[in-house]
């Protein structure tokens, strides 16, 4: 019997309003990415124009934990890496009601960054009200709600006062079809052997692999029950799950780094695809990915994806 993955999870949504016409562009991940971890450096950071790897309060900050997050000293695994997987992600929704504008954001965070969601709060909020984008654009935070497990929405904070939150949770994993629908809903940036999938380079053994990684990474980092599976088992049998269909194309874009002051290219692969045969051990990763997110730059959002089947709840944006 494999062991399933034990990664608490508690999902947040932040709802803006903003006057005028939204001047971000149609994803705007980075952009509050950026913004959001600016204001939380100027939130938290007592000690000035010292880089956080220099800095000897660096283990108990907040910023360099969520923004940063680079693997303590005595750390078994990602010991050659600057950088572990964050502990969070972020999801771009945009509504617009009747009569008002908003633009909500989701947070999803992972097993112990949720002591800190005071301060996330104050950040987002201090990110909106100084502006996003070239046009420094300004949001203001009204609402955050909880999205609870059984899909209900709390408000937690609404005039600036921030009631009790529900502890992380243990995302529930419904019964596992026997055919899913994989549908990539930002870009997916994945590599196998040194090259990035793109629709022709993609199999599921690829896409698992990385959501394997991913999720063991995000339970050693920020949980205190870290993944203890047959990593090698499991990774053996994924080569011998086929896509059996698939609508994929690369999407390209790009986003400006304020920190390298150049382009980069963020382009990944978009559209769906289909799975099926006998998933069920793999079936935990895969639900539970659709709060993780998988691939590269995940904490602005890529990577997120959504499993359709017709035996499958459906869940709240």
């Amino acid at each position: 019997m494999l062991a399933l993955p034990q990664l608490p999870i508690s999902s947040f949504l932040f709802e803006f309003s903003f006057t005028g016409k939204n001047q971000l562009p149609a994803y705007s991940g980075s952009a509050w990415r950026g913004a959001f971890g600016h204001a939380l450096k100027q939130t938290v950071c007592v000690v000035r124009n010292t880089a956080c790897q220099d800095c000897m309060l660096k283990t108990t900050c907040v910023y360099p934990y969520i923004f940063e997050t680079p693997p303590p000293p005595q750390t078994e695994k990602m010991r050659l890496y600057d950088v572990a997987p964050h502990p969070f992600i972020i999801k771009i929704h945009i509504q617009e009601p009747a009569g008002t504008k908003q633009v909500c954001l989701g947070i999803n965070l992972f097993g112990q960054s949720h002591r800190y969601l005071p301060y996330l709060i104050h950040a987002l909020e201090k990110a909106g009200k100084s502006g996003l984008g070239q046009s420094r654009q300004t949001f203001n935070l009204v609402t955050v709600k909880q999205i609870k497990a059984n899909q209900e929405a709390q408000v937690i904070y609404h005039n600036g006062q921030l009631s009790q939150t529900v502890l992380p949770e243990l995302i529930q994993i419904p019964a596992c079809p026997s055919e899913i629908n994989v549908r990539l809903e930002t870009p997916l940036r994945i590599k196998q052997e040194g090259k990035n999938c793109n629709q022709e380079r993609l199999t599921y053994a690829a896409f698992f692999g990385a959501l394997l990684r991913r999720i063991s990474m995000l339970t050693y980092f920020h949980t205190d029950t870290p993944l203890t599976t047959d990593f090698a088992y499991l990774t053996a049998q994924a080569k011998a799950i086929q896509i059996t269909g698939q609508q994929l194309a690369w999407h390209d874009w790009t986003r400006y780094s304020s920190r390298q002051q150049t382009k980069m290219a963020m382009g990944g692969l978009m559209g769906a695809f289909t799975v099926s045969g006998n998933l069920q051990e793999f079936w935990p990763y895969l639900w539970l990915g659709q709060w993780t997110h998988v691939g590269k730059s995940t904490s602005m959002g890529l990577g997120a994806y959504r499993i359709e089947a017709a035996s499958l709840p459906a869940l709240k944006d």
